[in-house]
């Protein structure tokens, strides 16, 4: 690695923050950005008396850096003398690492919908908006494994594409079937899909808000966004619309015939 010589440094700078006694000596700056909302993830070596972290904010993946005297933070790009980026190898190794076993314990209390057997030897999360095209998509193409009794998806739904999507969500939620209603709504997707209902209750729209703050709380930024174990048993997270080798691994293997 280079050494630091120009270093420059994006998105957010902390003012000095007096040193405290923390637990496992995390630094006072990383305490005041977790305070902040930020999710702080793995510790890492940084060039130039840096100490790098890696921190979840807002649905971003970023590095986070400790001054030698644990007094600052700087959060963003590192760049050395020759303008390489330090920060987007450990940011892609980051985002790409398995999820820990309680957002999995999160998912599981969330409110969803089946949309499967219950005895399926598989079970995935998606978070879908009832207004997401590629949601809609997803639903297609994921048929053929769901329909074979392989897999079972359970869907968060959510509402944050458009102004009836809230709506539209707590109505498929809080149906008699919600199953029924959710296959009814993908089959009529093209002319609008579920009609929002005019007596929703104060409960079934808490359920979507609820997910929605669960979809944040994860750093989840758009929908479709699948959660699923890989063949290791580690928590994986697909984001966006799964395709080709990524829509097999989703779903533990290769189309049913």
């Amino acid at each position: 690695m280079r050494h630091l010589t120009r270093p420059v440094f994006l998105l957010l700078s902390l003012a000095a923050i007096a040193p405290q006694l923390l637990a496992q000596d995390v630094p006072a700056p990383i305490k005041a950005l977790q305070d902040r909302g930020a999710t702080i993830g793995e510790r890492f070596e940084a060039p130039s008396g840096l100490t790098g972290y890696t921190v979840s904010f807002q649905g971003q993946t970023l590095a986070a850096y400790v001054t030698e005297d644990a007094t600052h933070v700087v959060v963003g790009t590192l760049l050395d003398e020759a303008g390489t980026n330090l920060s987007q190898p450990v940011i892609e190794s980051a985002a790409n690492a398995a999820r820990p076993e309680s957002e999995w314990d999160g998912l599981s209390a969330a409110n969803w919908i089946a949309d499967g057997d219950g005895d399926a030897n598989r079970v995935i999360y998606a978070f879908m908006d009832p207004n997401c095209p590629f949601c809609h998509r997803f639903y297609e193409d994921s048929r053929d494994w769901v329909e074979s009794g392989q897999v079972q998806i359970r869907h968060i739904m959510v509402g944050v594409l458009r102004e009836d999507s809230l709506p539209k969500s707590a109505t498929l939620l809080s149906a008699d079937d919600p199953s029924t209603a959710l296959a009814r709504h993908e089959a009529n997707f093209d002319d609008g899909g579920v009609t929002p209902s005019d007596s929703l209750s104060e409960a079934a729209q808490t359920q979507v808000q609820r997910n929605n703050e669960l979809m944040s709380q994860l750093g989840i930024r758009g929908t479709p966004s699948v959660f699923y174990r890989t063949e290791d048993g580690e928590i994986a997270l697909a984001r966006g619309l799964p395709r080709d080798e990524t829509l097999e691994a989703v779903m533990g293997g290769p189309r049913p015939e």
